[in-house]
């Protein structure tokens, strides 16, 4: 099934229905990543590049007992951090960006995770996906970031056909009200990990089937 003729105003309209529905659906929705701090949230955001919650929550709390702050993790070698993440992937290239990346925190900003995006990119490690994430769920800056599950839901619920993360995030963010950008993020993800998945979708269980031009039926 196609996306429908709709205008902006009919679109957000149905956007405001899709909203209503995940508050309902799924209350308090927040990052399932394990952390303690803005620097932890940061670490595993940038493990979970190509890589599960699942996989990441089972690696970072031995990762974060030997390595628990930037100061920490920026006196190690990659090679001390590799058999922490070793069950991820990409975990070579991710191990030399974090022990690069503590240590440009503490020489930039005094081992803090900053609040700025600009200067988040400018970590090892760091892309637009991560850096608003971090910033959303560590110090509640508005923003949609778009990994895997919200592009599908995106294409899905018909809010955004961009071809980047970026531009999807531009268009969602038009449709919804800035205060619940952050939680729409994070209730896409999880309504994409759990309902609408990628190869079989559950539809006879989805919340927004009413508000969804490409529900199947039956």
């Amino acid at each position: 099934m196609g996306c429908p003729r709709e205008g902006l105003k009919e679109k957000k309209r149905r956007a405001l229905a899709i909203l209503e529905a995940l508050k309902e659906a799924y209350p308090g929705a927040k990052t399932e990543l394990k952390h303690n701090s803005p620097f932890q949230l940061l670490v595993a955001t940038v493990l979970s590049a190509q890589a599960t919650d699942k996989s990441v929550n089972e690696a970072t709390p031995a990762l974060f007992a030997r390595f628990p702050n930037a100061q920490a993790l920026a006196q190690a070698l990659p090679e001390e951090v590799e058999p922490y993440i070793k069950r991820i992937g990409l975990y070579r290239t991710k191990a030399r960006n974090l022990v690069a990346l503590a240590r440009k925190l503490l020489e930039e900003h005094g081992g803090e995770v900053p609040k700025d995006k600009r200067a988040l990119m400018r970590l090892p490690g760091v892309g637009w996906k991560t850096a608003t994430v971090v910033l959303g769920a560590a110090f509640g800056v508005p923003g949609i970031a778009v990994d895997t599950h919200v592009a599908r839901l995106a294409r899905r619920l018909c809010l955004s056909q961009a071809k980047s993360p970026e531009g999807i995030g531009k268009d969602l963010e038009a449709l919804f009200p800035k205060k619940d950008w952050v939680f729409v993020h994070h209730a896409l993800v999880l309504h994409g990990r759990y309902v609408c998945l990628a190869r079989k979708p559950r539809c006879g269980d989805c919340p927004l089937a009413a508000h969804c031009p490409s529900r199947q039926e039956g």
